[in-house]
Order: C-alpha cells, then structure tokens, then sequence
C-alpha cells in the first residue's frame, strides 16, 4: 500500500549538512519512491512509497541527526487516469502514434572484402566486358 509519511525533525541544531543526511537516510529505507522537504523553514521530511516502516524511519533520524517526531501516516490514492483513446478524424483518417526511439548499441557495417580481391579460377579478365 503506497503512503506518505511526514516526520518533523530539528534541522538547525548545530550539525553541518543535517538536511542532506536526513534525505540519505530516508531514501536509503526499502519502498521509499521520493523525499521531499516541506514546512516554512523546511523542518518537515515528506516520504512517499510502498510499505514504509515510519517508525524505523523516526529511530534512525533520532539517532543519526537529532530531534525527529513521526507527525503523520496516510495513504496515498493511487487513481489510475483514463487513456486518451485516438478518434479517428473526420476525414477517416486515424491519428497514429508512433513508439519512442530506444537508444541502444549502434551498429555499423562491415563491408565485406571487395569482389575484386577474389581469385577465380579459370576467370579470364579480357574476356570479360564491363558496360
């Protein structure tokens, strides 16, 4: 089940870089899909995935940054948006979509050796005309 997690945490208690180690932290836990930080002087720490454990969370900013409380959990809705269908037009004509090009491995030719780098047997070159 997908949600959202806020956790308040003290940012600004003296420690350099707190902001980024508490994102590190968080996108470092199993089912984490984005982090983001929120509030007027971004003291909260929004986390969105699947089954989140927001306790483990909380314990391990307590431990590694300083203050954090566990503010809220809530699901997230995952609405599916209707697809675009294509209508063909008035003149019959349907629309066609045509499928993104994926980069790969480019793939160059290799000339084979050249005809003239044969030797034929019973091949006599002035018998032979050229148009």
């Amino acid at each position: 089940m997908k949600q959202k997690v806020v956790i308040r945490v003290t940012l600004n208690n003296g420690k350099k870089n707190a902001r980024a180690k508490a994102m590190q932290i968080a996108v470092g836990l199993q089912g984490v899909e984005s982090v983001s930080l929120q509030g007027e002087d971004s003291s909260q720490i929004v986390v969105v995935g699947d089954d989140i454990d927001s306790v483990n969370l909380t314990s391990l900013l307590r431990k590694k940054v300083g203050f954090a409380e566990l503010t809220s959990v809530s699901p997230v809705s995952t609405e599916e948006k209707p697809k675009q269908e294509t209508k063909p037009s008035e003149s019959g004509i349907q629309s066609m979509i045509w499928p993104t090009y994926q980069a790969g491995v480019p793939c160059y030719y290799q000339p084979s050796v050249p005809y003239y780098a044969y030797d034929v047997t019973g091949y006599n070159q002035n018998s032979c005309t050229i148009m």
